[in-house]
């Protein structure tokens, strides 16, 4: 076989300061790459928590990783040992929020023999060509934050729980972002372009990944290989209608996801805007469940046309949602933003309404683990009928009552039969495509959030990350 590869990571040599190799069913190897006295060499003493035998922060950390390499191990089939070059360091981070972590394929391929005008990544490429294509090289790097939780600057609320258990309690389970992260490594992302539309080129010649024949925009009824680049542009925030059409994915779907969100609006004022509509998720705060979140829905009195949320909420304003909904529009600033400020004047939940007409409610991005209040959307026009209802409310009671739920008779994630892709609008870079919606429920391991409900399993009936990854070819 002639392959033709793109170095599109550092990589490493193998046996750089430490092998931890994972024996299942596949062998994976972390190679820690930390310096002495750093990362997975912290000698930090740290007493044993949730099944994790380590009495050092860095043996910890490693153990953390070998167990998720485990895991993964454990499910996948590869005649090829797959190499992870592991490092725990310093990554961007502020005091609400942060990024965990990120792996990736270290080589991108094109040329194999079962699929030979494809772009396959480094270790589903060693599986499909039964051999180690490139021998001493990684097949994944992984970098991991090692500031979270350990001072003020890096969501100090938060930190890592290294135990094996998830019982995590209000801290970020390590072996679940690694699950997440090593997911991706293997396979769960396309290497084109979703901001440009672009695909890879490798000589001369643009290339689609291994994924773009399961991405469908169910508006023009194409995939990713058969359009354009401006095409892909703009199917890549066409929130909703991004959707997975794998058989394997299809298949398992009605048998792990279930309730679809929704709004329910009722009460003695609500009038004609008394109904379920649709809604979109929020990435942050408290997921929606059956039982719900009712309350009250006001208004938040703007301080200029189109930002209110964006800045502290006045007296009046707080008079307004404590104990209640907010709907705020959105524009000016982030929602999660928008999310804090109601919250903090005492929001047991939050409606956004859209500032553009759309066919469907837009998902809410964004990162913030100190909210814990739902936060949910509706398009411009159902903003409009509610707002309409409430013209006679009182300072602090409207008669118009929200319930934020999921319905039990619709599956929640899908879009004419297959599962959503994560498309919001505007696109966001290393979220974008390569992860399922947010609209899943329950929560799935490849949203492009970490939930804290998540448990540590890769198939169904809780979770549908391997399920994916069999159908490009593991």
């Amino acid at each position: 076989m002639k392959n033709k590869l793109i170095i599109t990571l550092a990589t490493a040599a193998l046996g750089l300061l430490g092998v931890v190799a994972a024996q299942a069913a596949t062998t994976i190897v972390i190679l820690n790459t930390n310096v002495a006295g750093v990362g997975f060499n912290d000698p930090t003493p740290a007493a044993p928590v949730g099944g994790n035998p380590g009495t050092t922060l860095g043996q910890q950390r490693l153990n953390a990783f070998q167990y998720a390499a485990s895991l993964w191990g454990a499910t996948i089939t590869s005649p090829a040992t797959i190499y992870i070059d592991a490092a725990f360091i310093p990554l961007a981070c502020t005091a609400n929020s942060g990024t965990l972590g990120s792996a990736g394929s270290t080589f991108i391929f094109v040329g194999l023999t079962v699929n030979p005008n494809r772009l396959y990544g480094s270790a589903l490429t060693d599986k499909l060509e039964g051999e180690d294509v490139v021998p001493g090289q990684p097949d994944i790097q992984a970098r991991f934050n090692s500031d979270l939780g350990m001072n003020a600057n890096c969501l100090p609320t938060s930190g890592w729980y290294l135990g094996l258990d998830t019982k995590h309690g209000t801290k970020t389970d390590l072996v679940t972002v690694l699950l997440h992260e090593f997911g991706h490594g293997l396979g769960f992302q396309t290497f084109t372009s979703g901001l440009t539309g672009l695909q890879r080129v490798i000589g001369g010649v643009s290339y689609p990944s291994v994924w773009d024949d399961f991405i469908r925009d169910n508006a023009t009824g194409l995939n990713w290989v058969q359009m354009t680049a401006a095409q892909r542009q703009a199917s890549a925030i066409n929130t909703g209608r991004l959707v997975w059409t794998g058989s394997g994915v299809t298949a398992a779907a009605p048998g792990v996801l279930s309730g679809a969100p929704v709004l329910t609006v009722s009460g003695a004022a609500a009038g004609t805007a008394a109904g379920n509509y649709d809604i979109g998720r929020a990435s942050f705060g408290a997921r929606l469940s059956a039982s719900g979140v009712a309350g009250d829905i006001m208004p938040v009195n703007p301080d200029a046309p189109g930002v209110e949320g964006c800045a502290p909420f006045s007296a009046l304003n707080r008079l307004a949602v404590s104990g209640n909904i907010a709907l705020i529009s959105r524009g000016s600033c982030g929602f999660v933003i928008k999310a804090k400020n109601a919250q903090d004047a005492g929001a047991i939940g939050v409606i956004i309404q859209d500032n553009a007409p759309a066919a469907a409610p837009p998902g809410l991005g964004g990162t913030d683990d100190t909210i814990t209040i739902p936060t949910v959307s509706v398009t411009q026009a159902v903003g409009i009928k509610i707002r309409s209802a409430l013209a006679k409310r009182s300072r602090n009671k409207s008669g118009v009552i929200a319930n934020l739920t999921t319905d039990p008779t619709r599956i929640s994630g899908l879009d004419g039969g297959y599962v959503q892709l994560y498309s919001p609008n505007p696109f966001q870079s290393g979220s974008s495509v390569s992860h399922y919606d947010i609209t899943n429920f329950p929560n799935q391991l490849m949203e492009p959030a970490i939930n804290g409900d998540l448990t540590h399993d890769l198939i169904p009936p809780n979770d549908m990350t391997y399920t994916l990854l069999k159908d490009i070819g593991w």
